[in-house]
Protein backbone atom coordinates (compact mmCIF):
# COMPACT_ATOMS: atom_id res chain seq x y z
CA UNK A 1 0.00 0.00 0.00
CA UNK A 2 1.48 3.38 -0.88
CA UNK A 3 1.70 6.16 1.02
CA UNK A 4 -0.87 8.47 -0.56
CA UNK A 5 -3.45 5.48 0.21
CA UNK A 6 -2.45 5.44 3.64
CA UNK A 7 -3.15 8.89 4.09
CA UNK A 8 -6.27 9.65 2.23
CA UNK A 9 -7.59 6.24 4.36
CA UNK A 10 -6.33 7.79 7.71
CA UNK A 11 -8.15 11.01 6.83
CA UNK A 12 -11.09 9.31 5.58
CA UNK A 13 -11.82 7.61 8.79
CA UNK A 14 -10.96 10.47 11.32
CA UNK A 15 -13.25 12.42 8.97
CA UNK A 16 -15.69 9.34 9.70
CA UNK A 17 -14.67 9.71 13.38
CA UNK A 18 -15.14 13.34 13.86
CA UNK A 19 -18.51 13.53 11.89
CA UNK A 20 -19.73 10.92 14.56
CA UNK A 21 -18.99 12.94 17.14
CA UNK A 22 -20.56 16.11 15.88
CA UNK A 23 -23.95 14.39 14.66
CA UNK A 24 -24.16 12.74 18.38
CA UNK A 25 -23.75 15.78 19.96
CA UNK A 26 -25.86 17.82 18.01
CA UNK A 27 -28.51 15.09 16.46
CA UNK A 28 -31.11 17.76 17.09
CA UNK A 29 -29.71 20.19 15.07
CA UNK A 30 -29.07 17.85 12.34
CA UNK A 31 -32.05 15.91 12.46
CA UNK A 32 -33.94 19.39 11.84
CA UNK A 33 -31.96 19.78 8.47
CA UNK A 34 -32.94 16.84 6.81
CA UNK A 35 -36.05 18.30 5.05
CA UNK A 36 -34.92 20.97 3.53
CA UNK A 37 -31.87 18.22 2.28
CA UNK A 38 -33.97 16.59 0.75
CA UNK A 39 -35.44 19.27 -0.69
CA UNK A 40 -32.00 20.09 -2.14
CA UNK A 41 -31.50 17.01 -3.32
CA UNK A 42 -34.24 17.25 -6.08
CA UNK A 43 -33.07 20.08 -8.05
CA UNK A 44 -28.97 18.67 -7.54
CA UNK A 45 -30.53 15.51 -9.13
CA UNK A 46 -32.20 16.77 -12.11
CA UNK A 47 -28.74 19.10 -12.95
CA UNK A 48 -26.41 16.12 -12.10
CA UNK A 49 -28.04 13.10 -13.46
CA UNK A 50 -26.93 12.72 -17.15
CA UNK A 51 -30.42 12.24 -19.05
CA UNK A 52 -29.36 9.19 -20.30
CA UNK A 53 -32.45 7.95 -19.80
CA UNK A 54 -34.02 10.17 -22.09
CA UNK A 55 -34.20 8.76 -25.79
CA UNK A 56 -35.62 10.30 -29.53
CA UNK A 57 -38.50 8.80 -30.37
CA UNK A 58 -37.36 9.20 -34.05
CA UNK A 59 -33.46 7.75 -33.71
CA UNK A 60 -35.31 4.91 -31.79
CA UNK A 61 -38.02 3.98 -34.65
CA UNK A 62 -34.80 3.85 -37.25
CA UNK A 63 -32.38 2.24 -35.07
CA UNK A 64 -32.19 -1.61 -35.66
CA UNK A 65 -30.83 -3.62 -33.28
CA UNK A 66 -29.60 -7.20 -32.94
CA UNK A 67 -32.79 -8.73 -31.57
CA UNK A 68 -34.56 -6.89 -34.50
CA UNK A 69 -32.58 -8.33 -37.13
CA UNK A 70 -33.59 -11.52 -38.84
Amino acid sequence: MNWDRKWTLLAASLGVIAAFFLLREHWAHAFGLAPYLLLLACPLMHLFHGHGGHRNQAHSENHVGKDDAS
